[in-house]
């Protein structure tokens, strides 16, 4: 059975997790890595989220990321392989459906990492969004307490129109 998904109000602690883990990623992607953000709810001041770490790092080519994945092992990160997901390649810290901290490695700029990017800023920007989605959050972790699959899917809907929204604006 999943672990029950628990929607925690948004903490500061989570920046600074951010922060210390980025250094350790630094230290071992340092000639692969263009760029590391916080990505995902916790990276969104004011909006709640489980208390797991999202992290994404772009590099130039995914084929670079088999170099890494000894070195990410070492500390703590597993390598996940997502068959649906040919784009991404995914390590998890912690154990099983209750682990710490997500790592997504995108090719840097493709439109994975640019989607990410855009759906963050975007509830960064815009309060009533933020709270749209916060109550979403809530309302899923009730309906699909131990069910991690069903809540995200359910999820996926209102992200997908929240990122169309933004590139509509950006276009505009």
């Amino acid at each position: 059975m999943d672990k029950q998904v628990i929607i925690e109000e948004y903490t500061s602690n989570w920046a600074l997790s951010f922060q210390e883990e980025e250094k350790l990623l630094k230290d071992i992607m340092s000639n692969k890595a263009i760029s590391i953000e916080h990505i995902g709810s916790t990276s969104v001041k004011g909006l709640g989220a489980k208390p797991i770490l999202d992290i994404m790092v772009g590099v130039c080519n995914l084929g670079e990321v088999v170099g890494l994945i000894e070195p990410l092992n070492n500390i703590g990160y597993e390598h996940i392989f997502h068959e649906e997901f040919p784009n991404r390649r995914f390590f998890r810290k912690g154990l099983w459906r209750s682990g710490t901290h997500h790592l997504h490695i995108y090719k840097y700029e493709s439109e994975e990492w640019n989607n990410n990017i855009l759906f963050r800023n975007y509830l960064r920007k815009h309060l009533h969004i933020r709270n749209q989605y916060n109550q979403l959050k809530i309302e899923l972790a009730q309906k699909y307490s131990f069910d991690r699959v069903g809540y995200t899917e359910a999820k996926a809907p209102f992200i997908t129109a929240v990122i169309q929204k933004a590139k509509g604006e950006i276009n505009v």
